[in-house]
């Protein structure tokens, strides 16, 4: 397993519209089938924003179940990771905690706060020890979402404290406005910062998506893509699907000499708690 990458797709965020992009999901008919279509070509685990009848960010739980059943119902076994970000701030801490209690696998955990954009995103202390404590209750699998290295060591604090327990899961966040610059030194400098034996995973915004793609390949780290961190696929040509994003990182994957890891793999090697809405691999 340690040879295999955990390919991420994070199929529609919060941020990219429409006006960004005509091929970003928004229903959740569009981003269950986004998902289906990942998956087929490899992606281990769809991270899962949803949106309103308008297309604004939303933490309807209802929402989040629909597209968690419709994902189910074409036989896709992907893990399925539900954000708690809120739209980076813009939701309460209470609707922040909802999708917890759907009990995904795995739920996005922002290590921190930071200036994000034009916006500051808030994750104070008390949250994070409330949102930690709702995981473990619920058994969902925290992804650790860390955006600069202050939240690395935020993350160990709880990891001292029991609050997240192992294996665990880092998703090393870089190039927002605001929190670490998407470098190979930066990445390197935050892994050596991680707890011993834990599991990372890159993700870069814009034009750094690929290149930090590749530079965690390299490293032995797993990848995520998706219309979520990058609309493009090459120089001003947009990316038609999420499916191609993940079908490019495969294909490269491989010519590394890396295979890709199942949905299967990663709840083993994640450890993560079963649940009832997944079917047998």
């Amino acid at each position: 397993m340690m040879d295999k990458v955990i390919i991420s797709v994070a199929v529609t965020g919060s941020w990219t519209t429409r006006q960004h992009t005509p091929y970003v999901p928004l229903t959740p008919e569009e981003i269950a089938q986004h998902v289906v279509d990942s998956w087929r070509e490899g992606a281990a685990i769809a991270h899962i924003h949803v949106r309103d009848d308008e297309g604004r960010p939303t933490s309807d739980p209802q929402r989040y179940a629909r597209v968690r059943e419709l994902v189910r119902a074409q036989g896709c076994d992907v893990v399925l990771n539900f954000t708690t970000g809120g739209g980076a701030g813009q939701a309460s801490e209470e609707e922040r905690l909802a999708p917890v209690r759907l009990r995904p696998e795995i739920a996005s955990f922002d290590a921190g706060s930071l200036n994000f954009n034009d916006r500051v995103f808030v994750n104070s202390p008390q949250f994070l020890e409330r949102l930690a404590q709702e995981m473990l209750t619920y058994g969902v699998k925290p992804e650790i979402e860390c955006f600069d290295t202050g939240h690395i060591e935020n993350a160990r604090r709880l990891i001292d404290r029991g609050l997240i327990q192992p294996p665990f899961w880092f998703q090393l966040v870089l190039g927002v406005r605001g929190g670490a610059p998407a470098t190979a030194d930066q990445l390197v400098h935050m892994v050596r910062q991680l707890p011993p034996g834990a599991h990372w995973s890159v993700c870069a915004i814009g034009r750094h998506q690929l290149p930090m793609n590749l530079i965690a390949l390299a490293m032995g780290g797993h990848v995520r893509t998706g219309l979520e961190d990058n609309v493009y696929y090459h120089y001003r040509v947009l990316a038609e699907s999420n499916a191609q994003l993940v079908a490019r990182l495969v294909r490269i994957a491989r010519e590394c000499g890396r295979e890709i890891a199942s949905p299967a793999d990663v709840r083993a090697l994640l450890q993560l708690t079963p649940q009832p809405d997944v079917l047998p691999s």
